[in-house]
């Protein structure tokens, strides 16, 4: 029997802020469009499909630059829960948080993240305060403005360093050119991200070593997910890339293979299980999250990353988790959406 609640997917318009997104020179008639945003939108239809056999009314809305409109719509749709997938407006990052803010103030229940952990995990340098101030793990870095310069005297990160964007995610503007070994090398890094991308950036000592994601749906520690570099190239630094991620033809692409659940031993998932969960209440997460942590050579875990609101689509990391755990796609969308409907005021 179907629940009888409105439900409305909200999610983010197409749009290329940027000439390039993956880190490094373009080839001759290459796309500009954001890759991640397309492999949405190719699973939008299936999405609803599998949450109307779970509700009565279950409706898409795309937001785009016209918040009048938007509101508008969203008030006249009047939905009980808003399934959030607005990741950007006109492809600004930040903001993904106040658009859930607006669902704050329209008093309709919505899935995943708020605001305030939306921010605090998008803004990379306050993730790692946070997670500092709880004696949570995390590399050693510098914020750089983007007008900012660096000092090679007053500079005392360990090299291997990498850069990345200080506000972005989907590992927007990280390539292989991303980790540096040289001073000079990090000028020439810093260089090319302030004149493609104009934002912060993150410099922080480059963990070399195996990269896990802990991906955690309410409260349940999913099964832990590794990230296998073995077949990447030699020459390529084992990191994950924009191309990783979303280009299906690219050498980075074919040569990071997730492996869930991980081959680990006890000891190891424990500590990777309670850094996870310790990083997801630092940052006062709630529904859904994924947490990336490298693992030293001592086995010594790093946050990396904190991630609200990752990609749930069914082929990404965290459906994946959910299928380890026995978590059929239909199911962990309906969890999803549940976890916002328990929070509808009676």
């Amino acid at each position: 029997m179907k629940l009888n609640f409105r439900v409305l997917i909200c999610y983010n318009e197409p749009f290329a802020l940027y000439q390039n997104y993956l880190g490094k020179e373009l080839e001759s008639g290459s796309e500009i469009l954001d890759l991640s945003e397309r492999n949405f939108l190719s699973q939008l239809n299936s999405t609803k499909k599998l949450l109307s056999k779970r509700f009565k009314s279950v409706k898409a809305l795309a937001i785009g630059g016209d918040l009048v409109k938007s509101i508008s719509e969203i008030k006249e749709l009047s939905p009980d829960i808003i399934v959030n997938f607005v990741e950007t407006i006109e492809g600004k990052s930040n903001f993904e948080s106040y658009f859930a803010g607006l669902y704050e103030i329209l008093g309709i229940a919505y899935t995943g993240n708020t605001p305030m952990a939306l921010e605090n995990c998008l803004y990379k340098s306050r993730t790692k305060q946070i997670l500092t101030s709880f004696d949570i793990n995390t590399p050693r870095f510098i914020k750089l403005e983007s007008n900012g310069k660096l000092s090679k005297l007053k500079f005392d990160l360990k090299f291997p360093i990498i850069v990345k964007l200080l506000n972005e995610d989907a590992s927007i503007g990280i390539s292989e050119n991303s980790v540096v070994y040289t001073f000079e090398n990090l000028l020439k890094r810093v260089k090319y991200l302030k004149n493609n991308f104009n934002q912060p950036m993150l410099i922080e000592e480059y963990i070399d070593g195996r990269e896990f994601n802990v991906a955690i749906l309410g409260e349940e520690l999913l099964p832990i997910s590794e990230i296998v570099f073995e077949s990447l190239p030699d020459h390529l630094p084992k990191i994950v890339t924009y191309e990783a991620k979303w280009s299906e033809d690219s050498i980075y692409y074919k040569n990071t293979v997730p492996k869930c659940p991980a081959n680990i031993k006890t000891g190891i998932r424990k500590r990777l299980e309670k850094t996870a969960y310790e990083a997801y209440r630092a940052l006062e997460c709630r529904d859904y999250a994924r947490v990336d942590i490298r693992l030293s050579k001592k086995n010594v875990p790093f946050v990396i990353e904190v991630n609200p609101n990752p990609d749930v689509s069914s082929d990404a990391g965290f459906a994946r988790a959910a299928r380890a755990a026995g978590i059929n796609y239909e199911e962990l969308l309906f969890r999803i959406a549940m976890l916002a409907a328990n929070r509808i005021k009676k």
